[in-house]
């Protein structure tokens, strides 16, 4: 199969300006990192997490060095512990006095036989991935309720923006086409993102009900070094000769559909899973 080429990186046009987000998982060069970038481009501000303290750290200096730091802050966050996670969202409310989107990146793979995998990876794989996604859709969703409501302090206005798309707040959960297919050695993080699809339909039927918009992406193989050093060149090379391009995904490739679900264009979209790839049933 040929490779064609990546792309020229798109530059940001303001799709998410006045917005603010929250984004998991978001130090260092993968998905999250990419998207944290991509809103800022977009004129958003964000506040980042990681369980990671130093590389979230690294990652807010180098952001606020080139987007200025009213516009980026960071928190530590382990996305299993719920006190933490309340943390998070609440630190979001208290500096920008509102929150508009959050995107929960956080997730954690591995790779084991079902035969041999213990309880341990098995409840590790489903907490971090499934568990923290439930954990952080659940803060997003009680301050958007909150705001549609008037029942707390919530997040200011809740217009998404003031674009007028009648949108008072946006969910974007990281799934994987691991979630449709079946990959060897990946029984619980492929239960866990199949459960991260089923979590976001389910949440947008509840959430319609006060204008809130819940999706989910699904990419497959999006290369970054962590991934490079925890995954043999062999199953790399597999899953790219499966992809139609014949290349793996950037990260800011799939940070760009993360901003176009976070965004007014996708308006009336809620309870998607968007594959960002041709890897899908």
């Amino acid at each position: 199969m040929s490779r064609t080429p990546a792309p020229p990186y798109v530059k940001g046009h303001g799709l998410l300006a006045g917005r603010t987000a929250v984004i998991t998982a978001a130090a260092g060069a993968g998905i999250g990192g990419a998207t944290a970038r991509r809103f800022l481009e977009e004129g958003a501000r964000v506040l980042v997490s990681d369980a990671h303290t130093r590389r979230l750290k690294e990652t807010e200096t180098a952001l606020a060095a080139e987007f200025g730091a009213d516009a980026v802050a960071s928190q530590p966050c382990d996305v299993t512990d719920e006190a933490q996670v309340q943390a998070l969202y609440d630190t979001a409310v208290r500096l920008h006095g509102r929150l508009d989107i959050t995107v929960n990146n956080a997730g954690l793979g591995g790779t084991a036989e079902l035969a041999d995998m213990t309880d341990e990876q098995w409840n590790r794989v489903l907490d971090v991935t499934l568990g923290g996604t439930f954990r952080c859709t659940r803060a997003a969703l009680r301050h958007f309720r909150e705001a549609a409501t008037g029942s707390g302090s919530g997040t200011g206005s809740g217009s998404g923006g003031g674009t007028g798309s009648g949108t008072r707040g946006v969910v974007v959960n990281n799934a994987s086409v691991v979630g449709w297919r079946a990959q060897a050695g990946q029984a619980h993080y492929a239960a866990a993102k199949a459960g991260v699809m089923a979590l976001t339909r389910c949440a947008a039927v509840e959430a319609a009900a006060y204008g809130v918009r819940v999706n989910a992406v699904s990419p497959s193989l999006a290369m970054h070094p962590h991934l490079a050093k925890v995954t043999t060149t062999e199953l790399l090379d597999e899953l790219t000769a499966r992809e139609a391009f014949g290349r793996h995904a950037e990260p800011w490739e799939i940070a760009n559909v993360i901003v176009f679900l976070a965004g007014d264009y996708s308006s009336y979209m809620t309870g998607e899973t968007v594959s960002v790839s041709s890897q899908h049933p």
